[in-house]
């Protein structure tokens, strides 16, 4: 069976995303972002959201590891810093239905949802530069960068909150991530 573990960064959806991997059949463990990645046995990772990137706690070091890592808002935005691209305050600020485009219809993580889906999502913070190696695969009018992807390294990173009933497919997220970490 796949195992996914949720690193939580304190996120007030975490419980949900757990939640809605639990819900697809996949054994599902949360763990604090103290847990050192080593002590963690896992055919994939989500880094949730959070409120503060000063609390991330060693989130970072599961981006060295073998298993593909889903960032989710903060999650996202940590995959980014920590990899070279930058985040910034968003102009749009907090939690709003957003319609994304999905730019990239071959992308594994959020190609499925072309031509575009309605999420919920946070803009306080956003990705405005992407790291190195990653491409952009959706946007919208209030964000340049509503997720991203390095499928060299199986990194992938979506702004909004596929966890979230007013995210139309974000079941669709979680299964793909887990096509994904199947391979």
């Amino acid at each position: 069976m796949t195992k996914i573990v949720v690193v939580d960064n304190h996120g007030q959806f975490t419980h949900l995303e757990r939640r809605a991997l639990r819900d697809l059949g996949v054994e599902t463990e949360l763990v604090d972002n103290e847990t050192p990645p080593e002590d963690v046995d896992a055919d994939g990772v989500v880094l949730s959201g959070g409120p503060d990137m000063d609390r991330i706690g060693n989130s970072p070091a599961y981006l060295e590891g073998d298993a593909p890592v889903l960032g989710i808002c903060l999650g996202m935005q940590l995959i980014a810093e920590e990899l070279g691209g930058r985040v910034d305050s968003g102009e749009y600020g907090g939690y709003a239905d957003v319609n994304v485009e999905i730019v990239s219809d071959d992308d594994p993580l959020t190609g499925s949802l072309a031509p575009e889906t309605r999420v919920w999502a946070s803009h306080a913070d956003e990705v405005v530069e992407l790291p190195e190696g990653f491409d952009l695969t959706a946007r919208s009018d209030v964000c340049d960068v509503e997720a991203m992807s390095d499928t060299d390294r199986d990194l992938y990173g979506v702004q909004w909150h596929p966890e979230v009933a007013h995210t139309e497919e974000g079941e669709e997220v979680f299964e793909n991530f887990l096509e994904i970490c199947r391979q």
